[in-house]
């Protein structure tokens, strides 16, 4: 039993020092990542945003096509109506159509009014387009310099890293499913990603409180699964002192 709770403890301490090389590895590509994902998004953003003003643009044209279109239509019903206005046989009939040149004229108003609207609109949406771009392009620029910063920072440490995820996978294997998922739990919710330490100085070396001597001695004995009753890190062992 007492070489069975061992060989795990080994283990669970040799995945932890495998981890934190690989925690260091990625600490030196400080917060790279996120920045680049950060800017990802954020392109993602105007990327969506200029498509949007793009499609506005479109269905701001069409309407400026159709309202054109609707004068055209109008003027053509003008010359109609003078045309009828010639051979009315009373005044009512004179009046009846004069309301409906009018009526038309008005038409023609509004529309000239709603194009001039729409090309103001078009004229905003495209000073917005071209700032949105600008600020794309050099949303760009960013994340090409981040991607090539973070690609040297990575190709410097990959040869290492894969070493070090080949040992960890196989260091995985040698530990049973439950110390497993209690192991990843605790480095989850750990700020340092310290899941197995000893004992140092007569504290935990997670969290640095004192562990009192007769538990030191179980910790040693190595003939259960200890954890600290401060931060519930798994204690591996008990570092020997140098005098």
């Amino acid at each position: 039993m007492e070489s069975t709770v061992a060989s795990k403890l080994e283990a669970l301490l040799k995945l932890q020092n495998i981890d934190s090389q690989l925690d260091e590895i990625r600490r030196v590509r400080g917060d790279l990542p996120e920045e680049v994902q950060d800017l990802e998004d954020e392109i993602e953003g105007y990327e969506v945003r200029v498509r949007k003003f793009d499609d506005e643009v479109a269905a701001l044209n069409d309407s400026i096509a159709q309202r054109k279109q609707s004068i055209k239509d109008a003027e053509g019903l003008i010359r109609k109506y003078e045309d009828q206005q010639t051979n009315v046989r009373n005044n009512r009939e004179y009046d009846a159509i004069t309301k409906e040149i009018e009526l038309q004229k008005l038409e023609m108003q509004i529309a000239e009014k709603k194009i001039k609207e729409a090309h103001y609109q078009i004229e905003q949406k495209i000073n917005e387009i071209e700032g949105t771009k600008n600020r794309l392009e050099e949303r760009r620029k960013d994340l090409d310099n981040k991607k090539h910063e973070l690609d040297q920072i990575v190709a410097e440490s990959e040869e290492e890293e894969n070493k070090l995820e080949q040992e960890r996978e196989k260091a995985s294997q040698q530990i049973e499913e439950r110390l497993l998922t209690a192991y990843n739990r605790i480095r989850k919710n750990v700020r340092n990603g310290l899941a197995v330490v000893l004992v140092k100085r007569d504290a935990c070396g997670g969290c640095f409180n004192t562990v009192p001597p007769q538990r030191q001695a179980d910790i040693a004995a190595q003939k259960k699964v200890i954890v600290c009753e401060h931060c519930g890190r798994v204690m591996a062992g008990v570092e020997q002192r140098i005098y």
